[in-house]
């Protein structure tokens, strides 16, 4: 069973990473919606407050409570968040309170703070208060899913891409039931399960950013449709996990390999597109986020690495 300590730190970095996560999902698909489908419009407006709301709430609680491993990650937030949220908000007109950016990088200057019975309360009410936000976004992404696959509704976002971030707030809600029934898992098997997991999402990342690129970037359109390929191998890798976990110490090392390279490229990417120096239909919000998301993950391969030489 998770200790008090444990169970208050890994709710509250879970949340910190996901509820900025889900609230710029929520803008990629408020985004991408025709006039047409309006009331859809609101209703992504809608979840992006709740989800802004949400994380002004927990970034309040985290003072002092957050690792400074997760602190210096760049998962949280990264120094190109402020610009690429400014540029995305001139290019759509959707506001983004940028003042919650603000917030959350200042908990890298916070002194520790202790953790007592009122604060594993508020972190337990504040996770049941998340876990329906995130099932009413994974709601919300199923409808446009099924809208978009049977073909009435037209939006500018891939098919794959509103399945992949269905898939993201899944994995969010199973990890934020674990954490509130404090629950004991095997670390192999969890490990072997994320890799497969976050090694498909790193792959589709790769194919978003070769399907938004313009024709004529072909050096960057051939590194993603590489780094896409690398990922779809390490993808069924991890997968053959559960019939050998002795291979996980070498799948946990190639995946950080190729996931710290797909990170740089990533950022090079999105400083690029900040500064008009190269030619897509990204917004520069989704090149940072998917920064963040391979901050997170070279994150967890760091732990899932010590977890293999136990």
């Amino acid at each position: 069973m998770l200790s008090n300590k444990d169970f208050v730190t890994q709710s509250l970095e879970l949340n910190l990473f996901f509820m900025r996560i889900a609230k710029e999902h929520s803008i990629f698909l408020e985004a991408g919606f025709t006039t047409r489908d309006y009331p859809f419009i609101e209703q992504a407006e809608m979840l992006k407050n709740i989800f802004s709301s949400l994380l002004v709430e927990t970034i309040q609680m985290s003072e002092g409570l957050i690792s400074q491993e997760t602190l210096s990650s760049g998962e949280l937030v990264t120094e190109l968040t402020l610009d690429a949220e400014r540029e995305t908000e001139f290019y759509t007109n959707i506001k983004i309170d940028r003042n919650i950016t603000k917030m959350e990088a200042a908990l890298a200057i916070k002194p520790p703070s202790q953790i007592n019975m009122g604060t594993v309360r508020m972190v337990e009410n504040l996770n049941n208060r998340a876990i329906r936000a995130a099932e009413q976004i994974a709601m919300f992404k199923s409808n446009v899913l099924k809208n978009v696959l049977s073909c009435r509704m037209f939006t500018t976002n891939y098919p794959l891409l509103i399945d992949h971030i269905l898939r993201e707030a899944k994995f969010y809600l199973r990890m934020l039931r674990k954490l509130q029934s404090r629950e004991e898992f095997d670390i192999a098997r969890e490990v072997a399960f994320q890799e497969s997991f976050w090694n498909r999402i790193m792959a589709e990342h790769a194919k978003f950013i070769r399907g938004l690129l313009d024709p004529t970037e072909v050096k960057l359109f051939d590194t993603a449709n590489n780094f896409g390929a690398k990922f779809d191998e390490l993808t069924e890798e991890a997968r053959k996990l559960s019939q050998d976990i002795g291979l996980l110490p070498s799948v946990t090392d190639s995946s950080l390999k190729n996931t710290v390279g797909i990170r740089d490229f990533k950022k090079q990417g999105t400083e690029g597109i900040i500064q008009c120096n190269i030619k897509s239909i990204a917004f520069p919000l989704l090149g940072d986020h998917v920064v963040r998301e391979a901050n997170h993950y070279i994150r967890m391969l760091k732990r899932f690495k010590q977890y293999n030489m136990e």
